[in-house]
């Protein structure tokens, strides 16, 4: 039929109402899926122009985050990204609400009330949670997450894992341990990947008792100092350490001193995310610095542009911060390079 298909067309072919496929078409709640990819699939074969279809002006947003997450470790992390879109909300005349949720929170009773036209879901969330948010016909981005079949924006989560380690290897460390967070974690599984990668880059054999996971169902403080604790007591010890975040790279840092090694001289320790907190230990701590606040209006903006026919992903920069927790005064790199992935 070409480029004049309307929706009294589609509905035709279709053989149900045209309000039932301007729903579908624009993404509205009150449609089961079947319907909706039903009412898709018969546009595309008539050769319907989506261009025509006038996106829904972004009035109210709301900008979840996991219970996990509303935690004083996690916090410094998040709240910032919170801050950047409420920002970039602000500046597009967007009304902003937050929401920390769980599992088990009737969740779509909440977000019923809220009544935002698009939701950011910051951080980790079940794919069930994520399934359920979507069939409400919402616009959704994910920002610190990757699954497929979503928009979503990450920090190049890999590619810092990589500039880490290599620094260490870099600094003449040759054992370097790693401590990770819960792998479900999209951000964590490959800030492991890119600590391997560099491993694997420099020829060294990946020992896999150098690589501890935080204990399940123990908060940070205690599964960070229990992890460095199980590095510590190994035959060989690492003389390095990439920690998954700040927060359980300063508890790191505290546990080797307290079992009298010197730091950066006896065990050197990077972090990730370069929270405010990073320059207060007993060493300011070498880091991977993330635009925040940035990341936050990314995902708004990412909201604002759509509705995406296909997912969008993108990836935003990080660079690494050197500070006292692995060198000592004096050191430079051989390159002096600007540590970023664009």
């Amino acid at each position: 039929m070409g480029t004049n298909v309307t929706i009294r067309d589609i509905a035709r072919v279709a053989g149900v109402s045209a309000g039932t496929i301007s729903r579908a078409l624009k993404n509205e709640p009150g449609l089961t899926e079947a319907t909706r990819q039903m009412v898709l699939e018969t546009a595309r074969e008539l050769g319907y122009d989506f261009c025509k279809l006038r996106p829904k002006r972004l009035r109210r947003l709301t900008f979840l985050l996991h219970r996990q997450h509303n935690t004083a470790s996690s916090s410094p992390f998040y709240s910032p990204v919170l801050h950047g879109a409420e920002e970039a909300c602000r500046k597009q005349g967007i009304v902003l609400s937050f929401m920390a949720v769980g599992p088990a929170d009737g969740l779509i009773d909440q977000i019923r009330m809220h009544a935002p036209d698009g939701i950011v879901c910051a951080g980790f969330f079940e794919p069930e949670t994520l399934s359920a948010l979507r069939s409400t016909g919402k616009q959704l981005v994910l920002i610190d997450m990757k699954l497929r079949g979503y928009s979503s924006v990450n920090p190049d989560n890999m590619m810092g894992g990589y500039l880490a380690t290599k620094h260490l290897i870099d600094t003449g460390r040759t054992r370097v341990g790693f401590i990770s967070g819960p792998l479900a974690h999209y951000s964590i599984r490959e800030r492991a990947r890119g600590y391997r990668q560099a491993l694997f880059e420099e020829g060294i054999l990946a020992d896999p008792r150098l690589d501890v996971c935080l204990p399940d169902g123990v908060d940070l403080e205690t599964g960070a100092w229990e992890a460095m604790e199980q590095l510590l007591d190994l035959p060989h010890p690492p003389d390095a350490v990439f920690c998954y975040n700040d927060s359980a790279a300063l508890v790191a840092m505290r546990c080797c001193l307290a079992r009298g090694l010197k730091v950066p001289h006896d065990i050197a320790i990077v972090g990730f995310d370069d929270i405010s907190t990073a320059v207060l230990g007993h060493r300011p701590l070498t880091t991977l610095r993330i635009d925040k606040k940035a990341l936050g209006a990314l995902g708004v903006e990412l909201l604002l542009n759509g509705p995406h026919e296909v997912p969008v992903e993108k990836t935003s920069p990080v660079e690494l911060i050197i500070r006292a927790s692995t060198v000592l005064d004096g050191w430079r790199p051989k390159n002096l390079v600007t540590f970023k992935r664009t």
